[in-house]
């Protein structure tokens, strides 16, 4: 058994399509079909049941995948380890972040980051938090931007800055002639929120909750600029991070809360034993630094 035969299976085992894995191992289909029989024969073992439009992984492919993708992905931290014994700030650096957060943040960070450790290959994921967590514990990414708290003794946590949320409201909206807002005063609007899974939407559930703000229950947003348009299109207000602030905007009018005003506290989060401190340290001061 041998890296590249690891290498197919976990590509299959992800794609669930042979013909998908093949051209992201860069072989042809007929090749990797026959590594992965020869595999299962050496190994008296069936990974996969297929048929021709599904692949199903076995209870004991189940276990063999998850070995070889330890083992590829310790064979990965190998290279890295070499690549960083010539220079620590170089190598792959894989930051992932919520999609409320990384459509805003990464545009400004990354050219920072370049500047400061050019040799640095930076890749960015943009998931949603559950999938980030997973990632993170698989060795997938080496740190996420996460909204706190995160509970989990494998991570360290360095919490960066708080982001406030503001009421987002049409140009025409009563509320307009406010200059702060007590949350109090919502429990008469109704709030558009983002749909299920978002991290922002169990944020603002538990500000709605704690104050009894109710949910408009006929929309659900898929992500903050369709939240946004919506109210430009008088559909409703909603609450907007800071950090997805735009200024001057047309349409829309974002009123401050009265302290203590509701707000997400970001993080970085990584795991202890990761092998690139230095450069998550690096990281950590410059988005520390951007937020002050």
């Amino acid at each position: 058994m041998n890296f590249r035969e690891m290498s197919y299976v976990v590509a299959v085992a992800d794609l669930r399509n042979f013909s998908l894995a093949a051209k992201q191992c860069h072989v042809s289909q007929p090749t990797l079909s026959v590594q992965i029989r020869k595999l299962e024969e050496s190994l008296e073992v069936k990974i996969f049941e297929r048929d021709n439009k599904h692949v199903m992984v076995t209870e004991e492919g189940r276990a063999v995948i998850e070995s070889a993708r330890r083992i590829l992905q310790e064979v990965e931290t190998i290279k890295e380890i070499a690549e960083r014994s010539r220079n620590p700030f170089a190598g792959k650096f894989r930051l992932g972040a919520f999609p409320t957060l990384s459509t805003y943040i990464f545009p400004n960070i990354v050219p920072q980051i370049k500047e400061l450790m050019p040799d640095l290959r930076l890749i960015l994921i943009e998931e949603k938090t559950s999938a980030l967590i997973d990632r993170l514990h698989k060795g997938e990414i080496d740190a996420a931007l996460l909204a706190m708290p995160v509970h989990e003794d494998f991570f360290e946590i360095k919490e960066l800055f708080d982001d406030r949320f503001f009421l987002a409201v049409p140009s025409d909206h009563p509320l307009i002639q406010n200059t702060e807002i007590d949350m109090e005063e919502l429990a008469q609007y109704p709030l558009l929120l983002l749909e299920e899974g978002h991290c922002l939407r169990d944020n603002a559930l538990e500000v709605c909750q704690q104050h009894n703000i109710p949910e408009e229950q006929d929309f659900r947003a898929t992500g903050l600029e369709t939240l946004r348009q919506m109210v430009k299109a008088g559909t409703g207000i909603t609450l907007m991070p800071e950090i997805a602030i735009n200024y001057p905007e047309m349409g829309i009018h974002y009123i401050p809360f009265k302290d203590p005003a509701p707000h997400r506290t970001i993080g970085l989060v990584y795991r202890k034993i990761s092998t690139k401190k230095e450069i998550l340290h690096k990281v950590e001061g410059l988005l520390k630094h951007a937020h002050h």
